[in-house]
C-alpha cells in the first residue's frame, strides 16, 4: 500500500489504489470499472492543498501524464492545457507561444486544474482568481463518457458552477483557458512599519497592478510587494525602503520561489472589511500568539466574480492568510483567528485549513443550492466525492 502525503505533511492517508492513466482511453476504462463496482474516485494534484479534499480509502487518480499544450489561438489568446501541468510548467510552455496567465498565486507548484477547481488566486484588485480563465474543458463524466464543454455551448450558469467545483463534476483532462499576450512586470519589495503600510493601504491597492503585504508579528514590520508593467503604478514610497527588485516575464516574476513548507488557513473577506479584520487579528496575535508564530501573515486583494463557490463571489475581496511551520502546533492559533474571520463575514479557502461544516459553509454562498443541483446532475451516483465532501461540506 502507498501512503500519500500532502506538501506540508499535515495530511497522510493510504488510498485503496493510486492510478496513473496515460491516455483518455485508459481513463475511460478506469471510470467504467468504478461505475461497475459502485466505487468512488478522487483526483490528486501537486498536494499543495491542506484540506482533505482528496483523502480517500478508495481510488486516487493522478493525471501527471496529461501534459499537452494544444490548439494555440494567439488571435483570441486561448489554448488547451493538459490537467497534469503545474502553473509553473504551463506558464513556461505558454510563454513559448507568446501567451501568459493573467496572474498566479504566491507559489506556482500547483497543478493548473487543482488551482482552478479550488479558486486559487494571486493579488490585484482588478484581477480575478485563476478559475476565471476556464472557458472550456474535456471531462470524464459519471456516465462513462468523455465530453467537451465550452462556455459558448453550455452557458454561463453551468460554467459559473464548474469553475470552482472542487473536482466534483467529473475528471477534467484538458482545459481551454482564456489568456493574455505575454507581458513583463517589475516587482519591487519594500520594508516599512506595519502602521505606515496600513495608513497608505488604499493607495497601494488601487494604484498598482499587483500588491500584497506580509506582516511580521515579532517585529511589527511589513514587506510590501508591488508589481507593475514598466512605467506604470507607484514608483517610489517615501515611507519605505526598497530591498529587492526583479523584472522579467510575468510568469517568472509573479510567484516567489520557496523551499520552506507550511500549513495555512486563509479567509476571503469583503474588501472594505479587510483592514479592520487585520487590525483585530494583529491585536490577538501580539497578545496571545506572538512567541509561537514563526511565520508572517499575508494580505491580498482580488476582484469579484460570479462563480457559485468562489470565495470572491459577488464582492471585491481581501484575503488574509496565516501560516505555521510543518509539524508545529497550529490548531489553537488557527481556530482563534478563524472566529475573527467569521465575524467579518469571511469565507474559507477551499484548499486550506478551516473548521466549517455544511450548515455554516452553505450560508456563505447565495448560489449554494444552485451549485448542488447542477453537481447532482453531473454526478448523480456521487462517484466523484469523498466522505469529507459528502458529509462535512455537502451534507449528502
Amino acid at each position: 500500500m502507498n501512503t500519500w502525503s500532502n506538501w506540508s505533511g499535515s495530511l497522510k492517508f493510504t488510498p485503496g489504489k493510486i492510478i496513473e492513466p496515460a491516455s483518455e482511453q485508459e481513463l475511460l476504462e478506469i471510470v467504467e470499472t468504478i461505475l461497475k463496482n459502485n466505487q468512488k474516485i478522487r483526483v490528486l494534484g501537486a498536494g499543495h492543498s491542506s484540506s482533505p479534499l482528496v483523502v480517500t480509502d478508495e481510488n486516487l487518480l493522478s493525471l501527471k501524464h496529461f501534459r499537452s499544450v494544444d490548439n494555440i489561438d494567439k488571435e483570441n489568446s486561448t489554448a488547451w492545457i493538459g490537467a497534469g501541468l503545474t502553473v509553473k510548467e504551463g506558464g513556461s510552455r505558454l510563454l513559448d507561444h507568446g501567451l501568459s496567465f493573467h496572474n498566479t498565486g504566491d507559489v506556482d507548484i500547483q497543478y493548473i486544474a487543482g488551482a482552478i477547481s479550488t479558486g486559487t488566486h494571486g493579488s490585484g484588485i482588478k484581477l480575478k482568481n485563476l478559475s476565471s480563465m476556464l472557458v472550456g474543458c474535456r471531462m470524464a463524466c459519471s456516465d462513462g463518457q468523455i465530453k467537451e464543454f465550452t462556455e459558448d455551448q453550455h452557458g454561463k450558469e453551468f460554467f459559473d458552477a464548474l469553475r470552482v467545483s472542487l473536482g466534483t463534476f467529473g475528471i477534467m483532462t484538458q482545459m481551454k483557458l482564456k489568456l493574455l499576450p505575454a507581458f513583463q512586470l517589475i516587482r519591487k519589495e519594500w520594508c516599512t512599519h506595519i502602521e505606515d503600510c496600513l495608513e497608505h493601504l488604499v493607495e497601494l491597492i488601487n494604484e498598482n497592478r499587483n500588491f500584497d503585504f506580509y506582516w511580521y508579528p515579532r517585529n511589527d514590520l511589513a514587506k510590501l510587494r508591488i508589481l507593475n508593467e514598466p512605467g506604470k503604478g507607484l514608483q517610489k514610497l517615501a515611507y519605505a525602503k526598497c530591498v529587492e527588485e526583479k523584472s522579467g516575464w510575468a510568469i517568472d516574476v509573479l510567484p516567489k520561489q520557496r523551499d520552506l513548507r507550511f500549513d495555512e488557513i486563509e479567509y476571503a473577506l469583503p474588501l472594505e472589511a479587510g483592514p479592520e479584520c487585520f487590525k483585530e487579528i494583529r491585536k490577538i496575535i501580539k497578545a496571545k500568539f506572538r512567541k509561537i508564530v514563526a511565520w508572517r501573515v499575508l494580505y491580498r486583494t482580488i476582484k469579484a466574480d460570479d462563480f457559485y463557490l468562489s470565495p470572491c463571489f459577488g464582492r471585491d475581496t481581501a484575503t488574509i492568510s496565516l501560516h505555521q511551520n510543518p509539524g508545529a502546533p497550529f490548531e489553537e492559533y488557527f481556530r482563534t483567528i478563524e472566529a475573527v474571520f467569521r465575524s467579518f463575514d469571511g469565507r474559507p479557502h477551499w484548499g486550506k485549513k478551516h473548521n466549517l461544516e455544511s450548515e455554516e459553509i452553505s450560508q456563505c454562498y447565495p448560489r449554494w443550492n444552485d451549485f448542488l443541483e447542477i453537481r447532482k446532475k453531473m454526478d448523480p451516483r456521487g462517484i466523484f466525492i469523498n466522505r469529507y465532501l459528502q458529509k462535512q461540506i455537502f451534507d449528502l
